[in-house]
């Protein structure tokens, strides 16, 4: 008996992630949808979520139903960010506020314009043998997921995909510059081409769960 319970532990420790993970990538689902994703019963992920909620990790509303009690739709509260990259947010913005004081905003701009620059050329090196646009923005997700991005790709046909950014770990460096936000489109653009037109239509500093790109073929063909 013993030598189950790491096992146990380690069983319910995965599950535990894998609920926050979904949270943080679908936003607020009630426990009947979250138990089908995860394999398990609705009481085992009930049980995870109220111990998170006695964390504070979780929160829920109740939205109503044609029939029946109203349902619990979970989400994560901006406590569960702490499972994610955080970028090492207080050094980076202590780094950004004594650059901006030391060589002034354009020197800030300058720098940031470098940093643009570098990730540009990695990304397009990496994207480089993809033939179509599909599958470029697919190596592009790889690549800002292993930067914590925790970002997918949806294909929503005719040319038109979503870039979805599901976690941002320099949040907080953003919120105190907002200049690192305004490079993404740039760097986006120039490293798809000119045969792509992008659009953020959702924002994390603007309140919303995730950012969200709109990249749309401007060929129709890719």
């Amino acid at each position: 008996m013993a030598q189950n319970a790491p096992r146990t532990k380690v069983k319910k420790t995965q599950t535990r992630q894998s609920l926050i993970d979904l949270l943080k990538k679908n936003g607020p689902q009630d426990a009947q949808t979250l138990a089908s994703h995860l394999g398990v019963s609705p009481m085992a992920v009930r049980q995870h979520l109220y111990n998170l909620q006695a964390q504070h990790l979780v929160l829920y509303e109740e939205k109503s139903r044609p029939r029946g009690r109203p349902a619990k739709m979970w989400a994560l509260t901006p406590e569960a960010d702490s499972f994610y990259p955080n970028g090492h947010a207080d050094l980076v913005v202590s780094l950004l506020k004594s650059m901006a004081e030391t060589f002034g905003d354009k020197g800030l701009d300058d720098l940031l314009n470098i940093r643009a620059g570098e990730q540009i050329r990695n990304y397009k090196k990496h994207l480089a043998l993809a033939s179509s646009l599909g599958e470029r923005l697919e190596r592009l997700a790889e690549l800002r997921t292993e930067e914590g991005y925790m970002a997918e790709i949806e294909d929503c046909g005719g040319g038109i995909f979503m870039l979805l950014e599901n976690h941002c770990p320099i949040c907080e460096a953003a919120s105190a510059c907002q200049g690192l936000c305004a490079m993404e489109l740039e760097v986006f653009q120039k490293t798809l081409g000119g045969k792509v037109r992008i659009e953020r239509v959702e924002h994390i500093q603007h309140g919303a769960r995730r950012c969200a790109y709109r990249i749309e073929s401007r060929t129709k063909a890719a």
